[in-house]
């Protein structure tokens, strides 16, 4: 069951929308406007908001003298994983699916219904859920080391406006042609893994385009889950892709599952190794992983349960 929460003051009335111009679909912002024109005609008062600093400003202002209601992130993973590093832990984040992946709102059961979301705020049942720290950035969803990390240093490096699954092709025929898949070295709470040329860390049971690689990884346990691979080259990879797909990779030799609170990643022979964190780039190895237990207060439907 979820950890339910009282951090909400249920007479506050401020929603600060942080809008992400660049997140998903060019729809956005008349959805954006239509979630803030029907908060208002529920009494609520409500700022649309681009600026990150600016937003920062207000939803400690209004936090302080306990007026605001929550802060929607309104655009997809990153633009949450952005607010929440910028933030403070007590501020509510409502999650307003503009994204592409999206994949923490799938897990909360939410989606760009107008109406859901109006009454989700009124209503303001708030859980805590853990994230994940990298180095020094949290993350929600999940990072990823290895291929699948150049194709999005790839992607972000020319990206010039919205995004879209068709948007990824280019990045992805480039990272087969030129990624070397160079071996890392894995230790979980100070117990050595297997070297491995794909890694996969999970804070939620969510990943791109509805893959399942831990059906067990729960946002409230105060762990972090991780799945890796052992071989390398795109055909190999593609061979793990479909055994994800079909839920027979927890069968294959080359995987190797591991639950922890602590991981140190680094490359065996020194190789530059991409890192992303819940679908935007984040440097290379090394890398420390680690869980913040209950470090995000999200508001939810009043019925949702984080079973898979």
């Amino acid at each position: 069951m979820s950890k339910s929460t009282d951090a909400t003051n249920e007479d506050a009335r401020i929603v600060l929308i942080a809008q992400n111009p660049r997140s998903g679909s060019s729809n956005r912002g008349r959805l954006v406007q239509s979630l803030a024109q029907e908060l208002i005609r529920n009494g609520m008062e409500v700022k649309v908001i681009q600026d990150i600093d600016e937003l920062v400003l207000q939803a400690e202002k209004l936090l302080a003298s306990r007026e605001l209601r929550t802060v929607v992130s309104a655009g997809g993973d990153g633009t949450v994983s952005l607010l929440v590093n910028r933030l403070p832990a007590e501020v509510p984040f409502f999650v307003f699916p503009l994204g592409t992946a999206n994949l923490l709102a799938n897990y909360l059961k939410i989606n760009r219904d107008i109406d859901q979301a109006v009454a989700t705020i009124v209503n303001c049942k708030t859980v805590m859920l853990d994230v994940g720290k990298a180095n020094d950035r949290l993350f929600l969803v999940v990072a990823s080391i290895g291929f699948d990390a150049d194709v999005v240093h790839r992607l972000h490096s020319a990206r010039k406006g919205h995004i879209n699954y068709a948007t990824y092709l280019l990045p992805v025929a480039r990272a087969i042609l030129g990624y070397k898949f160079p071996a890392m070295k894995l230790v979980a709470d100070e117990k050595t893994l297997s070297p491995a040329k794909w890694t996969f860390v999970f804070n939620i049971p969510r990943y791109a385009i509805g893959l399942r690689m831990i059906d067990d990884a729960d946002g409230q346990d105060g762990m972090l889950d991780a799945c890796t691979f052992s071989g390398g080259g795109f055909l190999t990879g593609l061979g793990y892709f479909f055994s994800v797909l079909l839920r027979r990779h927890r069968k294959l030799d080359a995987t190797e599952f591991s639950r922890f609170r602590s991981l140190q990643i680094s490359s065996e022979k020194g190789e530059e190794i991409p890192v992303e964190l819940d679908g935007d780039p984040a440097g290379t190895l090394p890398l420390t992983i680690s869980v913040v237990p209950e470090r995000i207060c999200v508001v939810v439907n009043p019925d949702w349960n984080p079973g898979i």
